[in-house]
């Protein structure tokens, strides 16, 4: 089975867990890391000869177009993860609009014009913090009128303070506008869906949790939908002290067994871009 590997580009001072104390004017006074840190991905990737789907934000697009362009050249997929990493429902429609396109034009300009490859001319889009909820289902048809060909927001999971969408199907479907979703990797035990799919959840379960789940959703017939952003190998990046106790517990614990436990499910699983694991859903798109 080929399971999805997806990675968050973003700074570690841009999470959503420190907004309330980290304005987004302030952001280019904040130490960059993310260069460092993609590329330390991306050497580990390059190790195990996995390709990935690269969620870039616009903002740092704009900032580090080599980057994006390394990323790709690479043989990795761009997609996009916003341009001001904001929660879509703290968003207008209208201003969520101007972000996608916003974040479209950034990656497109880094990757000079449309990109190398025909993958890049329609974009997949990943929403800051899975912020694709009951109260933004709207947001699916904007994505369609920007050709975005795919989305994967949505975390099919009943209780979250940020993000969830408890009825979601789990696997992939089409949504507004005829476009895909593909939502982060949840099991069903006892009548509810338990989150599974990296990230924070790969840092703070057991790791055996995070195996034997994969195996699992492999056990359905379904690839496994999985998430790590490059700040999550850096744990030697500044902390940000003035946060709320359970922002920084969520962005700090574990993140010096990121790497290993990383490496860990390369070797054990298969891994693919979102173009290549579904290819025969996107042809149809």
């Amino acid at each position: 089975m080929l399971n999805v590997l997806t990675v968050d580009v973003e700074e570690h001072f841009q999470v959503n867990a420190f907004e309330s104390v980290i304005d987004r004017d302030d952001w280019d006074t904040f130490p960059s890391r993310v260069v460092a840190s993609t590329r330390r991905l991306l050497r580990i990737l390059a190790e195990h000869n996995v390709r990935a789907t690269f969620f870039v934000l616009g903002w740092v697009a704009e900032r580090h177009p080599f980057l994006i362009r390394d990323i790709s050249a690479a043989g990795h997929e761009i997609a996009t993860h916003g341009y001001w990493h904001k929660l879509i429902y703290c968003q207008t429609p209208s201003d969520f609009a101007d972000d996608v396109q916003r974040s479209i034009i950034a990656i497109r300009s880094a990757l000079g014009g449309n990109g190398p490859a025909t993958w890049d001319l329609r974009l997949g889009y990943r929403a800051p913090a899975f912020s694709i909820t009951q109260r933004s289902l709207w947001a699916l048809d904007i994505l369609g009128r920007y050709g975005i060909r795919y989305d994967s927001s949505i975390f099919p999971l009943a209780v979250h303070d940020r993000y969830g969408l408890g009825d979601a199907y789990r696997f992939a479907h089409r949504v507004g506008n005829g476009i895909w979703e593909f939502p982060l990797s949840t099991v069903r035990l006892c009548g509810h869906n338990w989150p599974v799919a990296g990230g924070g959840y790969l840092r703070l379960f057991p790791f055996w949790y995070t195996r034997w789940c994969i195996h699992h959703i492999n056990g359905e017939g379904q690839p496994a939908v999985i998430y790590v952003h490059p700040w999550e190998l850096d744990w030697e990046q500044p902390r940000v002290t003035n946060a709320p106790l359970l922002s920084r517990f969520r962005h700090y614990v574990n993140l010096r067994e990121t790497e290993q436990r990383l490496v860990s499910l390369l070797r054990e699983f298969r891994f693919g871009p979102i173009r290549e694991v579904f290819a025969h859903h996107l042809k149809a798109t």
